[in-house]
């Protein structure tokens, strides 16, 4: 049988970019709006979605919100650390987390993707995947090896079902 599963996380490994514990996602997140509405405004580059076909975007919007609320408010009804590399009690797999590990991330990309195409300039879609990619190495890397430390096998299992993004 696989590893059991512990009542709490282990302290971050020392793998963890310092930076990934003091600047939290959500920072990372309003960065992100702030530089694509200074790169609409700026450098625009092309009008790349027209009106009225960029708020199409405001349907993104609405998503990612939904979808990362919805992330929290199943993490906070089973008590579950939300802040990045906090105690994690319960491995939680229902509702978003049954197609997307990071549904919470997931979220903040489909935002800054709507934003992007409400905004409707080139330069904008730029922050979408840089962000991604960003929580990828600074908080969703160390998560996934914080997690099978905590969950063993259950994590491993849970990996090989559900993807990171989708």
């Amino acid at each position: 049988m696989g590893r059991p599963v512990l009542p709490f996380c282990e302290p971050p490994s020392q793998a963890v970019p310092a930076i990934s514990r003091f600047v939290i996602p959500p920072y990372w997140f309003a960065l992100g709006l702030l530089v694509e509405i200074a790169l609409d405004r700026w450098t625009p580059i092309a009008e790349l979605v027209v009106r009225p076909l960029n708020y199409a975007g405001a349907m993104l919007v609405a998503a990612g919100s939904g979808i990362g609320i919805w992330g929290i408010v199943l993490f906070r009804a089973v008590k579950t650390g939300i802040v990045p590399f906090t105690e994690s009690t319960v491995l939680v797999t229902r509702g978003p987390y049954g197609f997307t590990r990071n549904p919470m991330y997931f979220g903040m990309v489909l935002i800054l993707l709507g934003v992007a195409a409400l905004l409707g300039s080139l330069s904008t879609f730029l922050v979408p995947p840089a962000f991604a990619v960003l929580m990828t190495f600074l908080f969703i890397l160390p998560e996934e090896q914080h997690l099978e430390r905590a969950f063993g096998d259950s994590y491993l299992e849970r990996k090989r079902r559900v993807r990171r993004w989708l």
